[in-house]
């Protein structure tokens, strides 16, 4: 498990040190899919809760922000790469609706969610309530809202706040912490469940 959490911390690191070639190269990082799961035979996307391969070349996700009603639909990996046309429309979905202020959204992120949709078998659109978070944004916040880091993930694009219809918070934030994935925050007055992909923790 230590060397999981190490191959995590390193490969948040190798994103915001070069997140056009993590997107580009995203496969050749030690955390593009490694990082949190059983290791990858060739052609094989993904592993289940019982380490089960799953055989399928593409990943799809979707999800709507709440706040522009705005939604992504569609596959973002195919065959052993992220789509950048697909995170172009990701990175418009997930921006700052106060700002309107656009940032490169982290892959893993998407895979993430992937997974865990899978794990609870519930394929509804997630619901996003904060994606990217501008610094402007996040010193408002800070001012006017409790629990805001200030160097919050979400102004690396590397962190994003959701509930799943269908599946309860505690059972989303559970999946979440079963990943060791990253961070991830339990927020039940506020109906959401944060998910990031910087160093594994969970509160």
């Amino acid at each position: 498990m230590d060397d999981l959490i190490l191959k995590n911390n390193e490969a948040a690191a190798a994103y915001k040190a070069d997140r056009r070639g993590f997107l580009k190269h995203g496969l050749l990082f030690t955390a593009a899919l490694g990082f949190w799961t059983p290791a990858l035979a060739p052609g094989l996307a993904m592993a289940d809760e019982d380490d089960e391969p799953i055989a399928k070349k593409g990943r799809t996700m979707h999800f709507t922000n709440l706040h522009t009603q705005e939604s992504f639909k569609g596959e973002y990996w195919y065959d052993g790469e992220y789509i950048p046309e697909a995170f172009s429309d990701i990175k418009t979905v997930l921006r700052d609706y106060r700002t309107g202020d656009k940032f490169p959204i982290d892959p893993r992120l998407m895979d993430i969610l992937y997974v865990v949709q899978r794990r609870l078998d519930n394929f509804t659109p997630f619901n996003v309530f904060s994606g990217y978070r501008s610094p402007h944004t996040n010193a408002m916040l800070r001012e006017t809202t409790n629990g805001v880091a200030r160097g919050s993930l979400h102004m690396q694009g590397q962190a994003i706040d959701i509930n799943l219809p269908g599946t309860s918070l505690n059972s989303l934030h559970r999946a979440g912490i079963r990943l060791k994935s990253g961070g991830v925050g339990y927020y039940p007055s506020s109906d959401f469940v944060h998910v990031d992909t910087g160093r594994v923790r969970n509160w």
